[in-house]
């Protein structure tokens, strides 16, 4: 008696566990996901630290224009082998403290600071250009990977109703009713659909491995998706005209005011190579002093007697540079050309992507519609073929036929419904919105 309540003790022990496991195990949502990747994404994470790089040059492009200050000193030891002198070895030291300040380069200076500043916004809209790519990544591997965990909810439920099938037509042959190659189409019915079974769970774990890869969760982490219920009014959404979701997006994507930020700075970058062909005058002063041992002062006076104050004007014009500043005020004229392309690239690249989902999204809004119709009817010719095949008015190919008819309709669907919702989230992030589903 004691042993079986000890072994129920530890089963119910072990079972406890057991669910509190399962209960402590994450479902992942399409906004957990978002959340999560746009958190821990290393090339995102690389993006956001190279902006901060930026913003530190930006401080030394402004302390640049500041003057600059730097003290030195010099510490010497001379022998004089060959002197009669009665001390041959001399110690010497030098101090100085001396500050610079460039006046006028051309305004080069100043430009480089506009040119950082740019750079910055363009660093910052670097930044959110990659939580987009990334959005649009999650959103097509979580979408995938819920399409495919609804196909082999259909391929399973087909699966069934082909064994039932199977197995009636097993009594159906045992009393004479059908003949042994009916019952092997049945069995090979089955089969097939068994065989769809395992390739839908095959293509369910590369979407799921996929999503998980993006999130660049560990190896052994477990990834369970949340399996949402999602309404016709989500896959029917009244979409705005192309046009307007155009012009939204070229105001709102972060990739066409960089292009134009781009143009900007280089455009500064030829104000700055024209600066080379400009004098460059700066200001120097300093102060220093120093001393000399077997000199016949004392080393406290000499620092005295040899303290001194400069100050001075530099003035440098560029005379003949070998054509350096042609060719960089040549190339830089280039660059912007080079910058206004790719900007023209970037409204062109919008262009494809914008008119893409949007087509994509109401063609498969409207094969949905056609492929509820269809699986409907479908559902209906097969109901009514089994129960015909029941009485025998309907023979084996015919029922057969019915039932991948509505596989199919049903799979279409499916496809239809997802590639929507995709198309939808994708004009979404396009127009700068947050996600809107529920799933």
């Amino acid at each position: 008696m004691k042993r079986y309540l000890l072994m129920g003790c530890i089963a119910a022990l072990l079972g406890g566990q057991m669910a509190a496991a399962q209960d402590s195990v994450k479902v992942w949502t399409l906004h957990d996901c978002l959340s999560y990747a746009l958190e821990n994404n290393i090339q995102l994470q690389q993006n956001r630290n190279n902006y901060l790089s930026g913003l530190e040059d930006t401080r030394e492009a402004k302390a640049a224009l500041l003057p600059s200050l730097a003290a030195s000193t010099t510490q010497g030891f001379t022998n004089y082998p060959s002197s009669n002198a009665e001390d041959r070895n001399s110690y010497t030291a030098t101090y100085g403290v001396n500050a610079e300040m460039t006046l006028y380069n051309g305004g080069k200076l100043r430009t480089a600071v506009r040119q950082q500043n740019l750079q910055n916004d363009i660093d910052a809209l670097t930044v959110a250009e990659s939580e987009n790519d990334i959005r649009v990544a999650i959103v097509q591997a979580y979408l995938q990977t819920l399409y495919a965990a609804d196909a082999v909810t259909i391929a399973e439920s087909t699966a069934e109703i082909s064994r039932a099938q199977r197995d009636r037509a097993a009594e159906m042959k045992a009393a004479g009713s059908i003949s042994k190659v009916d019952l092997a189409q049945f069995e090979s019915q089955y089969a097939s659909d068994r065989y769809q079974v395992t390739v839908a769970r095959t293509s369910l774990d590369d979407y799921r491995l996929q999503l998980k890869q993006l999130l660049e969760l560990d190896i052994a982490e477990e990834m369970h998706i949340a399996t949402p219920s999602i309404d016709d009014a989500e896959v029917l959404a009244t979409l705005p005209s192309k046009s307007d979701i155009y012009a939204t997006a070229l105001e709102v994507m972060p990739e066409i005011r960089r292009g134009e930020l781009a143009v900007e700075a280089a455009e500064l970058g030829v104000k700055q190579a024209r600066a080379g062909f400009l004098p460059t005058l700066s200001l120097s002063a300093g102060i220093g002093s120093g001393y000399m041992s077997g000199n016949s002062f004392e080393s406290g006076t000499q620092l005295w007697n040899r303290f001194n104050e400069n100050i001075g004007l530099t003035l440098s014009v560029p005379i003949f540079s070998n054509r350096r500043n042609r060719t960089a005020v040549n190339k830089a004229r280039l660059e912007v050309a080079n910058s206004q392309l790719s900007w023209q690239d970037l409204r062109k690249t919008l262009v494809r992507k914008v008119e893409t989902a949007y087509l994509d999204a109401v063609s498969a809004q409207s094969q949905y519609l056609a492929a509820t119709e269809k699986e409907r009817y479908a559902g209906e010719s097969f109901r009514l073929t089994d129960e015909q095949f029941a009485v025998g008015m309907k023979n084996t190919v015919e029922l057969l036929t019915a039932q991948n008819e509505y596989a199919s309709a049903r799979q279409e669907v499916l496809q239809a419904k997802y590639l929507a919702l995709m198309n939808i989230e994708l004009l979404n992030i396009y127009q700068g919105r947050e996600v809107t589903s529920n799933y």
